[in-house]
């Protein structure tokens, strides 16, 4: 029996990197005196944006550059 990874939906990763980097950015906004409500929009509208970033972008393959043919 071969055992390999799981592969992940696209959607779960996302959300998994909006989440924990809205996090992150909570908790900074609030250790440098950021009132709660704010840091929390804030933080919530950036997770919003990189969770649509990581969607849309997150998983393009690298292409190697098509050669050039010398004439």
């Amino acid at each position: 029996m071969h055992l390999r990874m799981p592969s992940f939906d696209r959607g779960l990763t996302s959300f998994l990197w909006a989440f924990g980097l809205g996090l992150y950015l909570w908790l900074g906004m609030l250790a440098v005196g950021v009132e709660g409500g704010t840091a929390f929009i804030f933080a919530a509208l950036s997770a919003c944006a990189i969770f649509l970033f990581v969607r849309l972008r997150g998983e393009d393959e690298i292409r190697r550059p098509a050669r050039r043919r010398s004439t």
